[in-house]
């Protein structure tokens, strides 16, 4: 489990800058900073009953029943017993209590995990075991290899050499390639000295605690000297420590205020639309109650005045004013006898319906993943039927809708491409599992792992073809990864990012081995050889530059520069004699491209020796520049990398998880708009942007916006809006809605004249996100298929879901699976965390999680369509049921003098949604489907009525109302008919209030349940059961409540003594019930067979071709690979950020001295950290094992399923 989990917590002072001193404990804590301790939890056990009670009684509904509960204790204008409010009140109080507490309980666990976790901290000179909560800022704390990091820490020394520290990042940024930390020399020197870092005083004066991962800025004052301080100094919580034995660091920051904390966004209590519409329907329902409640008053005071005079002898008046406060005790009474419009069983039902289909998730083996021995979770059991209508997803991209696995897939070298495999008559061939591989063994130090499968490259190398072995001399030497060789032949190598580290597998398994590196020089064994090359500069990779170059002078004295980076920028850099070669290579780039591989160039130039001594001098000058270093630095760069020669072009897949194209199609159908925020480079982005079919090449343009002003992104925005509507109407984008009296601009949606995909960088990002310009972006976003934001921070990401819930009228998904995306996942309506290779963050944040990203359209389309349906269905018949059940009193009072006399038995009345009606609607709320997964899936257009709510509405409340209006005069009005001056066979006379009173129920009782008929679409032998043991239910226990043993046990309370056997035995009641079921269920008959017939809804099409089929589903098909023909070629990402080339050169060297071997010495292959998978090499960022391809472990709904378009649809 993760140890941030928790909400952010800020302090009431905003802080300007923070002052502390190291090992002083005193002076520090004169600051009042935050202690380390995290706390998430809400109650403690004397603070539990209070508060959850006075949240629980903030539901409308809660405080409403309480109310009539004390109005029922009120002798004067109780006209129902108390027990009818009482038991029902407690048993919804007593279960919310117990989910409440279960919650928190789990959440203290949680907190007390992470607090009590231990760490050594120096006190009095001694290291200490002390635990996280009691660690303190200015502490001085030791950390050993693959613990997390405490607090946000300032790094003092360490056990590598030159105070170099490797970190993971994973849970802070997504990266799980390691990052390097250097420590000031002046702190390095402490070591691990007990003695000197006791003494050591130096004070901190640095940023308050805030939320920007990329960025620190302060200054270490010690021994008089000032010294700057940066993020490259800084460990944060959230990091783990690798392959470092020790580190010191100063704690600057803890608990509720590190950088984590400051970015895991508030945790809110989510709602969904259903929940909303209800609240506002229950408040329309009050209304109307007291609607009803003044007007069955009124009528009470003028009945008083006109017939109350009559009754005065067996109704004694206390005082002359009767009429007036006797209308006044109707209004109370009435407002008890016609509260069951809303009644607190509504509650309780929706709560079990709720989990029912959470468990449905649960149990979902299509939803499965076996490779890792993942289920899906339903973390959150109040918002399933919203997983029915969402309309914008927001997916991260690495990890989520990738494997984070790169794999070398092919390559050009001197105009020839390798990678594809030929039959004999020259036609290419599919590669598959089957396709044989190159075979390595010519190298020992080979990685068994790596799978290529065109012999041709290997048999050039062995044949020493100069331009091949110049194009793998390259990858072996221009990186910036580190090896570690544990055991001799056992290398291990750690990449900055998952391409470089596929890139220089390659190379290895080719011949051209990299074994170590020192601050300057390279060591790789190339065909055997053992060769050393001097390192003489590394011209690092940055956003800008897109390239990295290194300048190394072989061992016979050579000076080469090897550069590698995006194509379009190395050509431009390139000799004249290249043209011809450009044009080759830039063919075999498009053909790369067109199967979605990511492309990078690469090319070399030899050196003169007394140009470059000027040139590294000048360098020099330019490095220990203070003021505009970094631009001075470029033009040299500039200088220098210019005049290349190419060599070839390399190809790598970085590999989709199983499914994604296929889902995104299919979720794309259901009318909903993904948009991929991710902090990857745009070319990474926009590459698996197309590979996964959210850009197409179909689409009629797509837009970058990458301006770097304010001015620029709205200038940029508008035009991509004027491209795509030309009529644009600045004023008609907005329809103001009042929820509740609240006002809030809503942006409608516009329709473009094409299809149209964005892409926006980071820093452009930040522009648009601004008031000035929010709304151009959100406007020109939505009329896009498909958004890609790229280098997003995960504030950004959080902001972005914010846009959009905030104008449009739409249910939002956030989708990760690392820390990163933890905001994102608490901004959005939904959201869902994904168990990959990022940690378990964004999981322990999330309402519903799984392994695999395709599991997302069986979510939505299958689960979230049927969730969102059974809740309609449920809350449509549920009024239905309660306002006929109650509008009968409204019918009656007319004919009691408003007297506030129950239409019903009092059993009756307390058993009704007890235990009459609440097992059928149950039943149908758990078990209806209209059509099953399959159909459901060829069908994706069932999924647009609920993102527009056509289920259930405010106009669907007021057609619920209506028809129970009708159904309670027909249950009221022919009943009363019927036994106006009636007998019985034996002449004896039925028209009683008693025998009324039973008839009426009865009658009701049958209406509702024939409805509920109506209503299910789906019968199962558990609907059937429910259904019937009610009604028979309903007679066992009216029989045995209105026997004499009841009476004479309880008089008072069983008055209906002899009613049932005396009033159901005679043919005419039995008559009436028919005749007024039919008359209630008549009009609905014939409303629904004219809609279906003249405006039937797609899930009438569906339903009508799935009665016409009635066979089995189509059988599965087998699922072909997605191929797309593009002439774009995409960037090669680095790194997510800029490399280390500064840290290989300047003798600050990043890693002890690997065990070295004298070439092809040793037989043995074994490696570990790479585990390739499908056609070509596999790099891992985790170094953890992969499981090669097992065949028929699983079969994906997507394999099952295909879609069939229909026409008529």
């Amino acid at each position: 489990m993760s140890f941030f989990g928790m909400d952010c917590v800020r302090k009431n002072e905003r802080e300007v800058e923070r002052k502390l001193r190291a090992n002083d404990r005193e002076y520090n804590l004169s600051f009042k900073y935050a202690t380390n301790a995290i706390k998430t939890s809400k109650y403690n056990p004397f603070t539990f009953l209070p508060l959850n009670l006075f949240e629980q009684f903030q539901r409308i509904a809660n405080a409403y029943f309480l109310f009539l509960l004390v109005l029922q204790v009120i002798p004067q204008i109780s006209s129902l017993s108390w027990f009818t409010t009482v038991v029902p009140l407690v048993l919804v109080l007593t279960v919310t209590a117990l989910k409440d507490a279960t919650d928190d309980i789990n959440r203290h666990r949680s907190d007390n995990q992470v607090n009590n976790r231990k760490v050594q901290v120096l006190i009095d000179r001694k290291l200490r075991s002390e635990k996280w909560m009691d660690v303190q800022v200015g502490d001085i704390i030791k950390l050993e290899n693959n613990q997390f990091v405490t607090a946000d820490l300032l790094l003092l020394s360490s056990s590598e050499p030159l105070n170099l520290v490797y970190i993971e990042t994973a849970e802070l940024d997504g990266e799980t390639n390691l990052k390097v930390r250097q420590a000031l020399t002046v702190t390095g020197d402490l070591g691990e000295d007990i003695e000197k870092l006791a003494d050591f005083n130096g004070e901190v004066l640095c940023e308050p605690p805030n939320n920007r991962l990329d960025r620190f800025t302060g200054t270490l004052t010690y021994a008089g000297q000032k010294y700057p301080l940066d993020n490259e100094k800084i460990l944060l919580r959230g990091c783990t420590l690798r392959n470092t034995e020790w580190c010191f660091g100063l704690v600057l920051f803890g608990g509720p205020e590190t950088k984590l904390m400051q970015n895991c966004g508030k945790t809110t209590f989510k709602r969904t639309s259903i929940d909303r519409l209800m609240n506002f329907l229950v408040i329309c329902i009050f209304a109307f109650l007291a609607f009803m409640c003044i007007i069955l008053a009124i009528g009470n005071y003028c009945w008083e005045l006109n017939q109350g005079s009559q009754f005065i002898v067996f109704l004694p008046r206390q005082d002359d004013n009767a009429a007036g406060f006797s209308a006044f005790l109707t209004f109370w009474s009435y407002v008890i006898i016609l509260n069951t419009v809303v009644p607190i069983s509504l509650y309780v039902s929706v709560e079990i319906i709720r989990l029912g289909n959470s468990f449905y998730i649960e149990w979902d083996r299509k939803m499965y993943y076996a490779r890792k021995d993942t289920p899906a979770e339903a973390r959150t059991t109040t918002l399933n039927e919203e997983l029915g209508q969402i309309k914008y997803i927001f997916s991260d991209k690495t990890g989520t809708l990738t494997q984070n696995i790169m794999i070398f897939n092919k390559c050009s070298i001197n105009g020839k491409s390798y990678g594809d495999v030929y039959d004999y008559m020259g036609q290419r061939l599919e590669i598959n599992e089957h396709t044989e591989t190159v075979d390595f063994s010519f190298n020992p130090l080979a990685d068994p792992r790596f799978m290529f499968h065109d012999h041709a490259l290997v048999e050039a190398v062995k044949l020493e073809n100069p331009e091949v072995h110049a194009f793998f001399r390259l990858l072996a030497l221009c990186h910036t990864v580190m090896a570690e060789e544990k055991k001799e032949g056992e290398i291990f190598y750690q990449a900055q990012s998952p391409d470089e580290g596929a890139l220089v597998t390659a190379a290895r398994n080719f011949g051209f081995v990299f074994r170590s590196r020192t601050p300057d020089s390279v060591s790789i064994v190339e065909m055997g050889q053992q060769r050393s090359y001097e390192l003489l500069a590394i011209l690092d990779f940055n956003n800008v530059r897109k390239r990295m170059s290194v300048i190394v002078r072989s061992p016979e004295g050579k000076l080469s520069l090897y550069c590698k980076g995006a194509d379009t920028i190395i050509y431009e850099r390139l000799h004249q004699s290249c043209s011809k070669l450009m044009d080759v290579t830039t063919e075999h780039l498009n053909e790369f491209a067109g199967d979605g591989l990511r492309t990078l160039a690469l090319a070399y130039k030899d050196l003169d020796e007394e140009y470059f001594n000027q040139w590294k001098q000048r360098h020099h000058e330019a490095s220990t520049e203070m003021d505009d270093r970094e631009s001075k630095l470029d033009q040299l760069y500039e200088e220098i990398e210019k005049d290349l020669l190419l060599l070839g072009a390399t190809a790598i897949e970085d590999k989709l998880q199983d499914g994604v194209p296929q889902t995104i199609e299919q979720l794309s159908k259901a009318d909903i708009k993904i948009w991929v925020l991710t902090g990857d480079k745009q070319e990474t982005a926009e590459n698996i942007g197309y590979s996964c079919n959210l850009l197409r090449e179909e689409m009629t343009d797509v837009f970058v916006v990458s301006g770097n002003s304010s001015d620029d992104v709205r200038q940029e925005l508008r035009n991509a809006r004027s491209s795509m509507k030309l009529d644009v109407v600045e004023d008609s984008v907005f329809l103001t809605e009042r929820t509740l009296g609240k006002s809030a601009k809503v942006v409608t949606d516009e329709v473009a004249n094409g299809e149209y995909g964005l892409v926006i960088n980071g820093h452009s990002l930040a522009h648009a996100l601004e008031r000035s310009t929010e709304l151009e972006f959100l406007k020109t976003a939505c009329m896009c298929k498909a958004v890609i934001c790229c280098r997003v921070t995960p504030l950004q990401k959080a902001q972005v879901v914010e846009l959009v819930k905030k104008y449009k009228q739409a249910v939002t998904l956030a989708i990760g699976d690392g820390a990163n995306d933890v905001s994102m996942i608490k901004a959005a309506h939904i959201g869902v965390g994904i168990s990959g290779q990022e940690g378990m963050q964004a999981v322990l944040s999330s309402d519903y999680s799984f392994a695999q990203f395709r599991f997302l359209e069986r979510l939505l389309l299958v689960h979230g369509r049927w969730s969102y349906l059974r809740m309609c269905k449920f809350l449509r018949y549920f009024f239905y049921k309660n306002f006929t059940f109650t509008f009968v009193h409204f019918w009656y009072a007319f004919f009691c003098g408003f007297s506030a006399q129950t239409v019903y038995d009092e059993w009756f009345i307390t058993l009704y949604n007890l235990m009459y009606t609440a097992l059928p609607v149950l039943g149908m709320s758990l078990f209806d489907q209209d059509v099953n997964d399959v159909w459901s899936f060829q069908h994706p257009q069932l999924y647009v009525p609920g993102q527009l709510n056509l289920y259930f509405s405010k106009k669907a409340f007021f057609k619920c109302a209506l028809h129970s209006g009708y159904s309670s005069m027909v249950l009221f009005f022919i009943p009363y008919a019927a036994m106006y001056d009636t007998v019985r066979d034996d002449g004896k006379d039925v028209a009683d209030y008693q025998s009324f009173a039973l008839l009426t129920q009865t009658c009701l009782l049958f209406a509702v349940s024939i409805q509920l008929g109506f209503e299910m679409s789906y019968w199962t032998a558990v609907n059937t059961f429910f259904v019937l043991g009610s009604l028979a239910m309903y007679f066992v226990v009216t029989f045995t409540m209105y026997s004499n043993g009841m009476f004479l046990t309880l008089p008072s309370a069983f008055p209906f003594i002899g009613t049932a056997r005396n009033s159901l035995n005679q043919p005419n009641i039995w008559l009436t019930i028919l005749l007024t079921s039919i008359l209630c269920v008549l009009p609905v008959v014939t409303y629904r067979f004219l809609l279906i017939q003249l405006c039937p809804s797609i899930n009438d099409k569906v339903m009508f071709k799935v009665r016409q089929a009635k066979a089995a589903p189509p059988p599965p098909t087998r699922r072909t690979r997605i191929r797309r023909t593009s002439s774009r070629r995409s960037g090669y990402a680095f790194s997510h950020a800029q490399g280390y080339g500064d840290l290989v050169t300047s003798g600050r060297f990043l890693r002890r001295p690997a065990v070295r071997s004298s070439g092809f010495t040793h037989v043995g292959r074994t490696t570990t950290g790479f585990s390739p998978m499908g056609r070509s090499a596999g790099y891992s960022p985790t170094g953890r094992p992969q499981t090669a391809k097992v065949p028929d472990v699983e079969v994906t709904s997507l394999q099952m399923y295909r879609t069939i378009k229909d026409p008529a649809l």
